[in-house]
């Protein structure tokens, strides 16, 4: 009996801990002086959700479209566009994974993979039109960054969507393909952990292929950091690396001047 209690308690403390690597960010979501809103996302018969988050500013302001890692729109996730929007941006981030709320990766992962990618750009276009059109405080300029999966899905949305001004993609892979480069309109800036070689390893190829296609692309890898240092580096997870702490702050001061050359 006693086995069976310590299991269930070591159960609880490892759900526990995974919670609080997705989760944490609520303090400077219920702390933050910036506006934020939940608006519904129309497609035809159906609809998603989408997070807001506004820049405090008397003028209108680029809208920057947020994609999750596979765990979909946690409190990170809107704790970032919160700190976008104290950049001096308008933050949207569609809710693509329809409210799931997931316990494990494992979870994450399947139900990120059953998103069909058709479906995936078809919120993401209905996203953008919504911040292009929906938002007076938008200055009619567009850019996109994602994390992990979000980050690849970034970087194919380039290849797809003529408005975007920039993309930032966060250790996703990168294009493969002269076809998923070929329409791509605007800079495309990769931010890349040192110790990701899965991602890594897709950089090569796509600089060759961007180059070859006279897009600019722009990678930098972040030394010492892991994947999902974005989050993972954020001060108040319990279990912050100091490799990934650097990373995200250099990382940001790199992302904070590019989000200022936005016209």
């Amino acid at each position: 009996m006693k086995h069976f209690v310590f299991a269930l308690v070591l159960l609880a403390g490892s759900v526990l801990a995974a919670e609080e690597v997705k989760d944490f960010g609520r303090d400077r979501l219920n702390t933050s002086p910036r506006h934020a809103d939940w608006v519904d996302v129309k497609l035809g018969a159906r609809g998603i959700k989408a997070f807001v988050v506004y820049p405090e500013r008397k003028d209108k302001a680029p809208a920057v479209l947020v994609i999750s890692e596979i765990f979909g729109l946690t409190d990170w996730v809107r704790s970032l566009c919160d700190e976008l929007a104290e950049n001096g941006v308008i933050a949207i981030a569609p809710d693509l994974h329809a409210g799931q709320k997931f316990e494990d990766p494992d979870g994450a992962r399947k139900a990120t993979s059953a998103l069909s990618k058709a479906e995936v750009k078809a919120d993401l276009d209905a996203t953008a039109e919504y911040a292009l059109t929906k938002i007076p405080a938008c200055s009619g300029t567009l850019a996109v960054c994602g994390f992990c999966w979000g980050g690849g899905v970034a970087f194919e949305y380039a290849n797809e969507s003529a408005k975007l001004k920039a993309a930032y993609s966060f250790y996703g892979v990168a294009a493969d393909s002269p076809d998923k480069v070929k329409n791509i309109a605007c800079p495309v800036y990769g931010f890349y952990a040192e110790h990701d070689e899965r991602v890594d390893a897709t950089i090569p190829k796509a600089e060759e292929l961007m180059k070859a296609a006279g897009k600019t692309y722009e990678p930098v890898i972040y030394k010492g950091a892991g994947h999902g240092f974005m989050r993972l580096g954020e001060p108040t997870n319990p279990a912050v690396r100091e490799a990934d702490r650097k990373a995200r702050d250099e990382a940001w001061e790199r992302w904070k001047k590019l989000l200022k050359q936005l016209p």
